[in-house]
C-alpha cells in the first residue's frame, strides 16, 4: 500500500514538472519591455503558478493562437496600438478585453481557479511594478529560440 502510494506521488511530480516551462528564465533573457517598433505596443503574457500545471489551454489574441498558457512560463508579443480581447478556453472561455497604445506595455498574467470538471485558466491584467517582479523566475516559452 505504502509503495503504490509513494509511486503514484512520483508520477505525480513528474507529470507537474513536466508541464512546467523549461525555456531561459526571464532575468536571464532579460527582454525589452519596449516594442521595436514605435508605433506598437508589447503584451508579455505569464503564469507563475504551478497548480493545475497539466492545463495549458491556448492564449487567443483577437482570434489568433499566440501562445500557451504554460505553468511557470511567459512570452510577448508587439502588436498595434487598438483594441484587444485575450480568450483562454477549458471548460469555459474566459476572456478580458483592454486597449493598448503606442510604446506601451502591458502584461497578463494568467491564473488557475476550480472548475466543474478541470480548473480555469483565465487571464487579469497586472500594473508593470508587480508583473516585473512576478515574472522574474518565469521561463521563456515563446518561438523555439530565445530572442537576442
Amino acid at each position: 500500500m505504502i509503495i503504490g502510494l509513494r509511486l503514484f506521488a512520483c508520477c505525480l511530480v513528474a507529470l507537474t514538472l513536466s508541464a512546467c516551462a523549461s525555456g531561459v528564465k526571464f532575468t536571464e533573457l532579460n527582454p525589452s519591455t519596449m516594442p521595436k517598433n514605435q508605433d506598437s505596443g508589447r503584451i508579455f503574457f505569464y503564469r507563475t503558478t504551478v497548480l493545475g500545471a497539466a492545463l495549458q489551454p491556448d492564449i487567443r489574441l483577437n482570434g489568433v493562437k499566440v501562445g500557451d498558457a504554460i505553468a511557470q512560463g511567459f512570452f510577448y508579443v508587439d502588436r498595434p496600438s487598438g483594441n484587444y480581447e485575450v480568450v483562454t478556453s477549458t471548460e469555459v472561455d474566459r476572456k478580458i478585453t483592454f486597449v493598448l497604445e503606442k510604446e506601451q506595455t502591458r502584461f497578463v498574467r494568467f491564473s488557475v481557479s476550480i472548475g466543474f470538471f478541470v480548473g480555469h485558466v483565465y487571464g487579469e491584467l497586472v500594473d508593470s511594478a508587480e508583473a516585473l517582479e512576478e515574472i522574474k523566475e518565469c521561463k521563456y516559452t515563446g518561438a523555439e529560440e530565445a530572442p537576442k
